[in-house]
C-alpha cells in the first residue's frame, strides 16, 4: 500500500517476499494494464494479450501447487488480486475464474490424468477456462439447477450426454475448457468440456454496464457428448463447487479493496490539484472529511483481508469467515468508490478517472460469488443457529 492511505504499518504486517510480490504485481498494472484500461472498457474489450504475461508473473492458478502452478501463499494470491483490481475488477476476474475457480476445480477434484491434461497449459496461459454454475433461473439457489448428464448405456464406460443453459459464466466464449457442474442421478457431479465439442455454445452478454473489459457469457449445451472420463471423479454434489466458490469469495475480499484504494487515490490527486474558490479542493473541511472516512474503511478493509488470509495460510478459515470478508469489503468498497466519485464533480462521470469505473464494476463483484443477501444469511445462520435462506 502507498503511505498516503496506510495509517497503520499494514506494509509492516508483511514479508519481504510478500512486499516484492506486491511490487511486481503493482508495475504489471502500472505499465500494462492503467495505460489501456479506459479504451478497453470503452470498447468492451477483454485483452487477450496480457494473458501470457499474466502467466510469466505465475499469477495463474498461483495458490496451487505442482503442474507448473507458483504454489504460493494464500496472502500472496490476495496481495496479486488487489493490485489487479487497483487496475479493474474484470482483469482480476479472469485470474479468479482461470484459477480459483476452472484450475481448482481441475486441482481439488480431478483425477491424475485430468490434471496432467489441462492444468500446465492452464497456468502457462496456453488454455483458459470457465465454471458452469450459475443458470439463468439459478443463482443463488444452485441446487436447483436444471442442467442434467445422462449416462448413454451401461457400465462404467458409457459416455455422458449433457442437456442445459448456463448464464454469466466468465471468459465461457475464448476457453478451451469448460467445468460444467449437472445434475445427474448420483446428485450435483463435474465435467470436463472441451468446448469445442459439437452441442457446446457460448454467447458473450452484451451489452453491459458494469464488467465492460470482461466476457460473461451463455452457455447453451445441446446434446454434449462426453467420454466417461470427463467427469470429476473426486467431486459429489454441491460441496464440489462450492469448495472452488470459496476459493474465489477469498480473492474478491482482497480485490475489492484495491479498486477502493485505486478510486480513493484518483480523488486524492485530484482534489489536491482542482482549485476552487481560491484553494484546492483538499483544502476544505468537508473534503477531508470524505477522505478520512475512505480511508479508514481501506486499512480496516485490508486489516480483515490480511487477517483472513493467515487463516487461511494456517488451515484454520471457516467458511461463514469468508462470508465476513466478502459481505464487508464489497460493500464498503463501492460507497468509497460512489463517494471518491463526488469528489471529482462532473469529470468523474468520464474514463479519464478511475472510480466511476471502479463502482459500475464493483455492481457485478458484489453480486457473483454471493450476494449480500446470501452472505448475510449465512451469517445469520452462524450467529443464530436458524437458516433463513427458505
Amino acid at each position: 500500500m502507498s503511505l498516503d492511505h496506510d495509517l497503520i504499518s499494514l506494509d509492516s504486517l508483511l514479508t519481504e517476499e510478500e512486499r516484492l510480490l506486491q511490487k511486481s504485481v503493482r508495475s504489471f498494472v502500472d505499465t500494462a494494464i492503467k495505460p489501456q484500461i479506459a479504451g478497453w472498457y470503452e470498447d468492451a474489450v477483454f485483452p487477450l494479450e496480457i494473458v501470457p504475461e499474466m502467466a510469466k508473473l505465475g499469477l495463474l492458478g498461483m495458490h496451487l501447487d505442482g503442474y507448473g502452478c507458483a504454489g504460493r501463499s494464500a496472502v500472496d494470491y490476495g496481495l496479486a488480486a488487489a493490485e489487479l483490481e487497483a487496475g479493474d475488477s474484470g482483469l482480476r476476474t479472469f485470474v479468479s475464474v482461470q484459477g480459483s475457480l476452472a484450475m481448482s476445480a481441475i486441482h481439488k477434484h480431478g483425477s491424475e490424468e485430468q490434471k496432467q491434461q489441462w492444468l500446465p497449459q492452464l497456468a502457462a496461459g496456453e488454455a483458459i477456462g470457465c465454471f458452469g454454475l450459475t443458470e439463468p433461473t439459478a443463482g443463488s439457489d444452485p441446487a436447483n439447477m436444471k442442467t442434467f448428464a445422462r449416462r448413454d448405456g451401461d457400465g462404467a464406460d458409457a459416455d455422458w450426454v449433457l442437456n442445459g443453459s448456463k448464464r454469466w459464466i466468465g471468459l465461457a466464449s475464448v476457453a478451451q475448457v469448460a467445468v460444467i457442474w449437472a445434475q445427474t442421478d448420483d446428485g450435483v457431479r463435474g465435467f470436463l468440456v472441451p468446448t469445442d465439442t459439437p452441442g457446446f455454445t457460448a454467447t458473450p452478454i452484451e451489452p453491459k454496464l458494469s464488467m465492460r473489459a470482461s466476457i460473461q457469457c451463455d452457455i447453451e449445451l445441446t446434446d454434449v457428448r462426453l467420454p466417461a472420463d470427463a467427469l470429476l471423479p473426486n467431486a459429489k454434489g454441491l460441496r464440489g463447487p462450492f469448495e472452488c466458490l470459496n476459493e474465489a469469495r477469498y480473492g474478491i475480499i482482497w480485490g475489492a479493496m484495491g479498486a477502493a484504494r485505486d478510486a480513493w487515490q484518483a480523488a486524492v490527486d485530484y482534489s489536491k490539484e482542482r482549485m476552487q474558490f481560491d484553494k484546492p479542493l483538499a483544502g476544505y473541511q468537508l473534503t477531508q472529511e470524505k477522505l478520512v472516512n475512505m480511508a479508514l474503511e481501506i486499512n480496516k478493509g485490508f486489516l480483515l483481508a490480511l487477517h483472513l488470509g493467515r487463516l487461511k495460510d494456517a488451515g484454520q478459515l471457516q467458511p461463514h469467515q469468508i462470508s465476513v470478508g466478502k459481505l464487508n469489503n464489497c460493500r464498503e468498497a463501492i460507497e468509497i468508490a460512489r463517494e471518491c466519485r463526488t469528489i471529482l464533480g462532473g469529470n468523474g462521470i468520464t474514463l479519464d478517472y478511475s472510480p466511476l469505473r471502479h463502482a459500475n464494476n464493483l455492481e457485478s463483484v458484489r453480486t457473483y460469488e454471493g450476494t449480500d443477501e446470501v452472505h448475510t444469511l449465512v451469517l445469520g445462520n452462524k450467529i443464530t443457529g436458524i437458516p433463513a435462506f427458505r
